[in-house]
């Protein structure tokens, strides 16, 4: 991959054999590979510093879907629930 910078300092990427070269606009600058990784790098740091404190938590969770079936699993629904899930389960099997 061929990386460049535009003029609002975002990065680019490119095929490296030249078939994509047409698309490239002129005012955008070369960069090597290492300074598009630092830059994406530095990119995810600054999303990730800018989020609140909920939206990290969030984040980090295990999804609504896995946690019930954990707790599904661990057989703490009551045995009415448990059926329903386990009917639907048994009808579209993974």
């Amino acid at each position: 991959m061929k990386h460049y910078l535009s003029t609002d300092n975002k990065v680019f990427a490119y095929e490296a054999d030249g078939s994509q070269d047409h698309l490239i606009p002129s005012d955008y600058t070369p960069i090597t590979n290492d300074e598009a990784k630092t830059r994406s790098q530095q990119a995810q740091q600054a999303s990730f510093d800018a989020m609140t404190y909920a939206e990290k938590r969030k984040s980090e969770y295990p999804t609504i879907g896995d946690q019930l079936d954990a707790l599904y699993h661990a057989g703490v629904f009551p045995d009415e629930l448990a059926n329903k899930i386990k009917a639907i389960k048994e009808k579209y099997p993974k």
